[in-house]
């Protein structure tokens, strides 16, 4: 927390990254999609003020009539535009001008967010009134508290406000922003949220036993004959009075002390006209407090019946056992957070660099792109970068979630704070600070943790006519016990009054939903699964169907060979003439082949007299024999027998697979297959899936018959194949038509529409930036275990929310009544304040407790 993050620099993120890609077709529903071209370079904008679908469309189609802008791509759900554009023509800030021009939207490069920490909150009604003050502050286009964590997310633009008109805002309410002095780069930076919870703790523990100690003087004095000092201090004595007397002297220091906050915040509520805890509290302990010393002030003016007792213990006591609650509370909120500890310390300190032929060692943060760093056994990997010589495995569990270790070798990446197990290594750093992918994680995190789910809108709704209501009704209390009461009238009244008011107070209806929120997305974290907001979270456990995109995402997106078939049983000379004739092909399945035969430790001659007759397959001179590989079409016009691998071609085909056949000499000498092979986990993740009640479908370009292969493999019975990409968020749309709750899962730039059409965008990590940026979870490994455990960690915290919620509100339907004293005619049990000052405490430590729980969540099945 306490950190800014801009949601756009307006500034080319991937310069120097080129790719080759195709040009999509407008999906119908404002979306673009785009291929990175050749000699492009690509912006990334984000931007507010985007109302529809239809706007989006059209934002699209004014970037792609700039001069130099080749593609673009708007979501309107993320509100960011992808831009793919010529730099030779067009530059990014003209292309930035050229938005700036429409006062419809705040263009990216203006709009940051700041993530700060909110003191002295303690409640739901807190919240809302924080929110509602800055959301007023000019420039400020969103704001969202979040009570568990005592976090206040803002999106801005700077040119239009500034950290003090914020924390003027919020002081104005009575609450302290925490910011303090600006860390690297200009970014307010907070202490460590286990600091300042644990300082937090420590403050209140102090008033709590300062509170304590004097309850205990207190309860003894207020009830003399209850402890056998009854001779001593005999009722109506004046020695009991004087002893009374030296109670309200004691207790003053308490309410001052150790319940000063409570007034602090009374105040501030009542000079915006409303109402929250502090409220209830402080009114409570107040009337407690100035009913006794009037009482042994001026005796006269109470009957004598109601002068047997004082409630200087009720001012003490209850003020002892909230504070003590609070504390609680917040030491159950650092737990709550421990996510984002576990994250920010698995950021290494140091780094070994090469700098001037000789290894430096140096701070990581000083690590900059380019850098090549040195990796021995045993050591974090400071930042993201690619090796460049030698090869190890490394753990990325604390990344992906991945248990097991994960080879790396000269061109594979690898990811800062990850832990290189076996061998030694050196990398060039590609992504250094911020941009690491621990450090976007981190950040996600954070945002989602700060966000609402739609169902705890709702309860801030409610929350905010809760606190008036219980006034009112305290006072209804106190009316009716004061009118048609027993003798002591005014004793039975005020003691229906202050309980009636301790014991509705809606801490735990303010905590229930956020609190689980938190925790849950931290366990996604930490099993590498990213969710964007709570809203996505709510939404997962709702789901009907899980549409899977078959390429990169239930397959690993590249061709590799899974069948040798020879006709003489030399098996490695097939596959050893095949690959020697595609040795330098560009063609993927020719790589494929060329990429067994390496794996298999095979000796590739250099062929010669190469010929590739397209679309039917190539053939050369290997070693003095003519070698033929191609399609069973190109056999039949050179007229080779198949030597009974007709049926076997055919079998595989049947399989999904690819077969070439392999001549040599003008006869045939085998088969190779080759296909887009399964990921590992992918069958036992469909059968999870199934088996928690959820259709699954196959959604691909593919023709039928691959798919229908494929599906079959991994247990699909519903396979959509041959849609085109500018055609799948109509297909996930006609899923929606028919009733279902549906989440997508792909990984390529023309998934990104369906993503967002989805009720559940759910995005490969292994996949293209664009699909990621359109969906709502991202799945860090790339695996579809990772849809089973965020569905299934969608449904333990939404089970774990509504658990809290019904214990908030039976809490509060049942304790509400009781301390009014329904119970009084029929069975005489009038509420102590204490106890209900116990049970309030109780009630808030509870529900955070319970929302830890899911930190133990495991999942089941995959």
């Amino acid at each position: 927390m306490g950190q800014t993050d801009t949601l756009s620099t307006a500034e080319v993120i991937s310069s120097g990254k080129r790719a080759n890609g195709d040009r999509c077709k407008s999906c119908g529903n404002g979306h673009r999609t785009s291929g990175q071209r050749l000699g492009l370079e690509r912006l990334e904008l984000s931007f507010n003020g985007l109302a529809s679908e239809r706007t989006a469309g059209q934002l699209a189609e004014r970037l792609e009539r700039l001069g130099g802008v080749k593609e673009a791509l708007v979501n309107p759900i993320t509100r960011r535009a992808v831009i793919s554009f010529d730099p030779g023509v067009i530059g990014a800030e003209e292309i930035v001008h050229a938005l700036e021009r429409d006062e419809r939207l705040e263009v990216g490069r203006t709009l940051a967010r700041w993530h700060l920490r909110v003191g002295g909150m303690t409640c739901a009604s807190c919240a809302r009134r924080i929110e509602e003050a800055v959301l007023r502050i000019p420039g400020v286009h969103g704001a969202t508290v979040n009570p568990a964590v005592d976090s206040l997310t803002i999106e801005y633009t700077p040119r239009r406000t500034d950290l003090s008109a914020v924390r003027r805002a919020v002081a104005a309410l009575g609450y302290e922003l925490v910011v303090p002095a600006p860390a690297r780069e200009g970014e307010p930076a907070a202490p460590e949220p286990s600091a300042l919870y644990a300082v937090e703790f420590g403050r209140l523990m102090r008033k709590f036993w300062f509170a304590a100690a004097v309850s205990v003087p207190t309860i003894v004095l207020s009830y003399p004959w209850v402890f056998g000092l009854g001779g001593l201090l005999p009722r109506g004595s004046g020695a009991l009075r004087a002893a009374w007397a030296l109670l309200g002297l004691l207790t003053l220091p308490v309410m001052i002390y150790s319940g000063g906050h409570f007034y602090k915040g009374f105040w501030s509520a009542l000079k915006h006209r409303t109402a929250d805890m502090n409220t209830l509290i402080a009114i409570g302990i107040t009337a407690a407090w100035c009913y006794s010393t009037v009482a042994v002030v001026l005796p006269g003016l109470f009957p004598a019946e109601s002068l047997a007792e004082v409630f200087y213990d009720v001012t003490a006591v209850v003020t002892a056992l909230v504070v003590l609650g609070q504390a609680l509370e917040v030491r159950a909120k650092g737990r709550s957070s421990e996510a984002i500890r576990k994250l920010v310390g698995l950021q290494p300190r140091t780094a070994r660099v090469v700098r001037d032929r000789r290894e430096v060692e140096i701070p990581a943060e000083e690590v900059v792109v380019g850098d090549v760093v040195v990796v021995r056994p045993g050591e974090k990997i400071p930042v993201d970068g690619e090796v460049i010589e030698g090869s190890s495995a490394v753990d990325e569990s604390m990344v992906t979630g991945e248990s097991l270790p994960v080879e790396k070798q000269v061109g594979d990446l690898v990811i800062g704070a990850t832990l290189n197990k076996t061998g030694s290594f050196r990398f060039r750093a590609t992504k250094v600070g911020k941009d690491t992918v621990l450090s976007q994680i981190i950040r996600m995190v954070e945002e989602a943790q700060g966000s609402k789910a739609p169902i705890q809108r709702l309860v801030d709704v409610v929350s905010s006519y809760f606190t008036p209501a219980v006034l009112i009704l305290a006072i209804l209390g106190f009316m009716i016990w004061y009118t048609v009461g027993p003798e002591p009238r005014i004793v039975y009244a005020l003691i229906v009054f202050v309980t009636v008011l301790i014991i509705a107070c809606p801490c735990a209806l303010g905590l229930a939903t956020p609190t689980s929120l938190m925790v849950g997305i931290g366990k996604g974290a930490e099993n590498g699964i990213l969710i964007r907001s709570g809203q996505a979270l709510e939404t997962a456990h709702k789901l009907d169907a899980v549409v899977l995109d078959k390429t990169g995402t239930i397959t690993k997106g590249e061709p590799s060979v899974t069948d040798v078939v020879p006709t003489d049983g030399d098996e490695a000379e097939v596959l050893r003439l095949a690959a020697s004739v595609e040795r330098g092909s560009e063609h993927p399945l020719g790589e494929a082949i060329v990429r067994e035969a390496e794996a298999r430790g095979l000796l590739l001659a250099n062929p010669s007299e190469f010929a590739a007759l397209p679309g039917r397959g190539v053939e050369a001179k290997v070693g003095g024999q003519s070698v033929v590989l191609g399609n069973r079409r190109f056999m039949d016009e050179r007229g080779y027998e198949l030597s009974g691998l007709g049926e076997v071609a055919e079998r595989l085909a049947e399989d999904g697979k690819t077969p070439m056949f392999v001549a040599v000499d003008g006869r045939v000498r085998g088969v190779i297959a080759v296909a887009d092979t399964l990921k590992e986990d992918s069958a036992s993740a469909v059968r999870a899936l199934q088996r928690m009640g959820l259709e699954v479908v196959m959604l691909t370009g593919d023709n039928e018959r691959t798919a229908r292969a494929i599906a079959r493999r991994v247990g699909i019975d519903r396979v959509l194949a041959e849609v085109l990409p500018d055609a799948k968020a109509r297909q996930v749309h006609l899923l929606q038509a028919e009733g279902k709750r549906v989440a997508m899962v792909g990984d390529g730039i023309n998934d990104a529409p369906a993503l967002a059409q989805a009720d559940v965008g759910i995005a490969m990590g292994t996949g293209t930036d664009v699909a990621i940026e359109a969906a709502d979870i991202t799945l860090v490994k790339g695996s579809l275990r990772g849809v089973v455990i965020a569905i299934q960690l969608s449904r333990a915290t939404m089970r774990n929310i509504k658990q809290n919620l019904f214990g908030a509100f039976i809490y509060n339907t049942l304790g509400l009544p009781v301390a009014a004293g329904v119970l009084y005619p029929a069975l005489g049990i009038l509420l102590s304040p204490l106890i209900a000052a116990a049970a309030m405490a109780f009630s808030s430590v509870t529900v955070v407790s319970n929302a830890n729980r899911l930190r133990r969540f495991r999942p089941r099945g995959v």
